[in-house]
């Protein structure tokens, strides 16, 4: 839905929540629940969508007749797509997935094609006049990066990327940007990692690799920056220990385009008596729970998942954990665990609305939450979480 008319500012929610990775059982989603969704929160006017294509639905998308069929549908159900999660590539529910989700990285040509396919479906649905965005993963897993190579692979394929993206708004009129998602653990996990990232060494050696390849005018090279940015999920950030406001000013100041905004809320507790006990039903199977543990004297420690972070709990020796585990907007707290939500002010969603021209909330957990906090009907939480941040914008 659109939130702000000057500058035009847009609000989804990502269907990354809704298992499926079959273009079909997408489709099935957004009939049978986005639509719902609309008609809870937003039933009369149009009212955006945030698609998850992983590169299954992405190849069946492809299709020209499959979406000239969604077109229709979006039509005759005011419904309009402005951005595309492009994050997971494959399996995504109800199945290990893990660090998994990182893969192929951005060093691998698969990873590449992948994305130039849902930018291409993307061109295809975005109405005239709306900014669009795709989500993308920060490079790689940060174990996985061992040379100088790996980087500079994950460099020319971003910038093959920016080129499809470049080429599409000269063919269409339609701009459509790149947003790498910084995560806990990540080749770029933080914001200061990002702006580090795309002002010295991506930006140095794109200009190289650039310089390599004839048919590339100077056009391509000044205005390849236009078409890359940051995705700030503020979840990931809070986790980090970063202020989300914060992290949108230092973005802004690097003159690096915000060109998504996920709105999520972590999970984050003194670690010792109750609080850990009940942490511990957090514990599952599919995901990577990334923890960061802050020390008295201010120093952070880092575990890879959340089993790892509770066999090392010592009580009284952190201050502090942010947990990696995406829980509801509204969701306050629950026998001493709480979430980073606070941090979601109306000031920063006053920023959020200048920085960015789309909004996404995205909370994909609601399925393996602890039973005792799962909705009974995933669509209700996703109508609060719409009325949470609407509440917050003042709206």
């Amino acid at each position: 839905m659109k939130i702000q008319d000057s500058p035009a500012t847009h609000l989804t929610y990502c269907l990354n929540i809704h298992p499926g990775e079959s273009w079909a059982e997408n489709f099935a989603a957004i009939r049978d629940k986005a639509v719902r969704v609309r008609d809870l929160v937003g039933p009369d006017g149009e009212f955006g969508l945030g698609l998850r294509l992983g590169n299954q639905a992405a190849c069946e998308l492809l299709d020209p007749a499959r979406r000239k069929e969604l077109k229709a549908f979006l039509a005759d159900n005011a419904l309009y797509v402005f951005t595309v999660n492009a994050f997971p590539y494959g399996q995504f529910h109800q199945t290990a997935v893990k660090e998994d989700v990182y893969a192929p990285d951005w060093r691998s040509p698969q990873r590449l094609q992948y994305t130039q396919a849902v930018a291409k479906i993307l061109a295809d649905l975005l109405p005239p006049h709306v900014q669009g965005s795709i989500s993308t993963a920060p490079g790689s897993y940060k174990p996985w990066i061992q040379s100088r190579q790996d980087e500079e692979a994950m460099v020319r394929n971003l910038v093959l990327a920016c080129f499809t993206l470049f080429d599409i708004r000269h063919t269409t009129g339609k701009r459509i940007e790149l947003a790498i998602e910084p995560e806990p653990d990540c080749y770029i996990e933080s914001t200061g990692e990002l702006i580090d990232f795309l002002t010295g060494p991506l930006k140095g050696y794109a200009q190289q690799f650039m310089g390599q390849q004839h048919q590339v005018g100077d056009e391509f090279r000044d205005g390849i920056w236009e078409h890359l940015g940051a995705c700030l999920d503020t979840a990931h950030a809070a986790v980090l220990f970063e202020d989300p406001l914060e992290s949108l000013r230092r973005l802004r100041q690097a003159r690096i385009h915000v060109s998504k905004v996920q709105v999520s809320s972590a999970l984050r507790l003194q670690p010792r008596g109750r609080a850990l006990e009940k942490l511990r039903t957090f514990a599952e199977g599919v995901y990577l729970h990334q923890v960061k543990a802050r020390r008295p004297d201010g120093t952070i420690t880092s575990y890879a998942d959340l089993p790892q972070a509770l066999a090392a709990a010592s009580d009284g020796a952190d201050d502090e954990w942010r947990v990696h585990f995406h829980v509801p907007l509204f969701f306050d707290s629950f026998e001493g665990l709480h979430s980073t939500s606070d941090l979601l002010t109306p000031s920063f969603f006053a920023e959020a609305c200048q920085a960015s021209r789309n909004l996404e909330i995205e909370t994909y957990t609601f399925d393996v939450l602890p039973a005792d906090l799962r909705p009974a009907d995933v669509t209700d939480s996703i109508a609060n979480e719409y009325r949470w941040v609407l509440k917050q914008m003042g709206a």
